[in-house]
């Protein structure tokens, strides 16, 4: 059976336009109950409390149908790009506006371009000069200066033992510059390290071309392909936004020596000699 007290208040609200404090003034309905009542009744548009942001919103719409992307119209408008997408996601660029929009951004990079591209040549020119003097400086590494040279980048990025696997001594050394590689092997070299005992294996992200990296880290130590472990593969997150790919991105190289507890151990005892120096120096 309709309750004709509920039908009353609803029939207030729809066809009066009246709001719950209206009613309530009306029918003596107290407000839970009343709220209850008209449950599933819109408001009347007139009872709406204006919001500060509907202008910027508006804009926001404006700016959109006129070709601008989300993050230009929230910096326009100075709001964030998580507010501004929600106000436009129902707006997507049409064809002609985005073509549009790039020919303006590739209009503008050219122009920055000219601007910049006497202070640019002026940049690197310096920059190549000064790499060639410390270069000449540095000359050749005397035999001590390549052993604690060898041992502090080892230390910053080799692997080594754990609390939880503290015999764990194996010495394995991952990166991705052809030119610490390089002086990683010089320094093995010089602790008397047998080049048959090392082992070498590419590490890279499944989405990239494992052949080709490792072809191309096999001419960079001098190394036949055929000699390489099998490569490591790392999974590739779609939604990841990495920066490491295309044609020049060739992984990691983790080069293993076999047995070689007591080169670690080596190796950790220079690191200590020279940080016990360095805190003898600062008493």
């Amino acid at each position: 059976m309709t309750d004709p007290l509920a039908a009353e208040v609803r029939r207030l609200r729809t066809e009066e336009q009246l709001s719950v404090r209206q009613i309530q003034a009306r029918t003596g309905v107290g407000r839970d109950r009343a709220r209850a009542m008209l449950r599933g009744v819109p408001p009347p548009a007139w009872t709406r409390r204006p919001n500060a942001k509907d202008e910027l919103r508006d804009q926001a719409v404006g700016l959109r149908l006129g070709g601008l992307s989300v993050p230009v119209v929230a910096e326009r408008l100075g709001v964030s790009r998580s507010t501004a997408y929600l106000w436009l996601r129902h707006l997507p660029l049409d064809p002609d506006a985005a073509a549009a929009l790039a020919r303006r951004r590739a209009h503008s990079k050219a122009m920055t371009d000219a601007r910049w591209s006497a202070h640019r040549e002026a940049r690197d020119a310096a920059r190549q000069e000064t790499i060639e003097a410390a270069a000449a400086w540095v000359k050749q590494l005397r035999y001590r200066e390549l052993i604690a040279v060898g041992a502090a980048i080892y230390w910053a990025e080799g692997t080594k033992a754990k609390p939880w696997r503290p015999n764990d001594c194996r010495v394995r050394f991952v990166n991705s510059d052809p030119m610490l590689i390089s002086l990683f092997l010089r320094f093995t070299e010089a602790m008397g390290v047998d080049k048959r005992t090392l082992r070498f294996r590419v590490s890279i992200h499944e989405s990239a071309d494992p052949a080709a990296a490792t072809r191309w880290w096999a001419e960079q130590v001098g190394v036949p392909v055929d000699e390489f472990q099998p490569t490591a593969l790392k999974r590739h997150n779609p939604g990841t936004n990495r920066h490491n790919t295309g044609t020049g991105y060739r992984g990691c190289l983790v080069v293993e020596v076999l047995k070689s507890t007591r080169l670690y151990w080596k190796i950790e005892g220079i690191m200590k000699g020279m940080s016990d120096g360095v805190a003898a120096v600062g008493r």
